[in-house]
């Protein structure tokens, strides 16, 4: 018993470790174009919410987390809208995506189809009939401090050596931080099992993240990387992030979801547990619904429905920033999956 809790332990920590790492590097290179572009990226998606819609969706059907961190990374420095964010968790089938183009790829594609078309209308309608004000109020760091009265001019060879000459004690740790992830990815032990284009995108971006740490001024350093997004993000973060992996871990232990769901008669039943159980913040559960939809146990309905409610790993970096806006999300996506999931079940699909 204490070997089986020690590995959950230290997977959870590893897959703590490997989200944070992601959303923090994400995080500096989103900080760092805004700055570079003076906010005009940052002001042309804000102001166009189809585009917003769209870019949402695509970062949502991409297989795996990475997109819905970025999108979580976009919303949190108020570059998306809330039915942005809606849509990228709809659109999204975490690593299950990996697990369903493996096990029925026709199928796998056009359920991808079904959730980028049914994201970017069920983001629209987000925005158009309901903003959580409370959940907008609570970011009271959203918008990107531009302190313009001192550029980013990472081609300064001048400041460049003298910064790594004489690097602040700021400057040192986010070099080590940054080294540690890109060695992490190199030995393995951060996504090891990733697909090879995971651990591609992986090293462009947290090589790139190790060029702004060396090459920034430092006062942009210190504003917008220390100040603003190492102390008021990554440890809020990791420490939620690590405490629901290890929960749901436990809990797994104790919990044979695929033999109960799998002795349920009634389908409806079973459809209204799959949009409950998305309401985890965890890839696992979504797998049951997949593995029954492989063996013919369920129609595409259910499993529409689950991949809609559901968004594997990607909505707990919100859930450290703002858990009513987590909430509110959640709730959100559920009533979506129960629309479709409904709609699909009575048509006989």
């Amino acid at each position: 018993m204490e070997g089986s809790l020690l590995k959950e332990l230290m997977h959870s920590f590893m897959h703590a470790v490997m989200i944070t790492g992601f959303v923090f590097v994400m995080m500096m290179v989103i900080e760092y174009i805004n700055v570079q572009t003076n906010g005009l990226w940052q002001q042309n998606i804000t102001k166009n919410k189809i585009k917003q819609y769209f870019l949402a969706a695509l970062l949502g059907v991409i297989p795996g987390c990475l997109g819905s961190f970025t999108a979580v990374a976009l919303f949190s420095h108020s570059l998306i809208s809330f039915g942005a964010i809606v849509t990228t968790m709809i659109a999204t089938s975490g690593d299950e995506a990996f697990v369903m183009f493996a096990m029925f790829p026709e199928k796998a594609i056009l359920l991808t189809v079904i959730l980028f078309v049914i994201s970017i209308v069920a983001g629209y309608i987000t925005d158009r009939v309901y903003t959580p004000h409370k959940v907008l109020k609570g970011f009271e760091h959203r918008d990107f401090p531009l302190h313009k009265e001192e550029l980013c001019k990472c081609f300064n060879k001048e400041v460049f050596f003298k910064q790594l000459l004489n690097p602040t004690r700021q400057r040192i740790v986010l070099f080590v931080l940054v080294v540690f992830l890109l060695s992490g990815v190199f030995i393995g032990f951060i996504a090891g099992d990733a697909k090879t284009w995971v651990k591609v995108t992986l090293y462009l971006v947290i090589g790139f993240s190790l060029f702004i740490v060396v090459s920034v001024p430092n006062h942009f350093l210190q504003k917008h990387l220390w100040e603003h997004i190492v102390k008021k993000h990554i440890p809020r973060i990791f420490l939620w992030t690590f405490g629901t992996l290890l929960v749901m871990a436990v809990l797994n232990n104790y919990l044979d979801l695929n033999d109960w769901l799998s002795d349920e008669n009634n389908l409806l039943i079973v459809l209204v547990i799959a949009v409950l159980v998305g309401i985890i913040p965890e890839s696992g559960p979504h797998l049951v619904f997949v593995t029954l939809f492989a063996a013919g146990q369920i129609p595409f309905s259910i499993l529409l429905a689950s991949s809609i409610s559901q968004d594997g790993h990607g909505m707990l970096p919100l859930l450290a920033e703002s858990k009513r806006g987590f909430l509110a999300v959640k709730i959100t996506n559920v009533i979506f999956a129960f629309i479709a999931g409904l709609t699909g079940y009575f048509l006989g699909y």
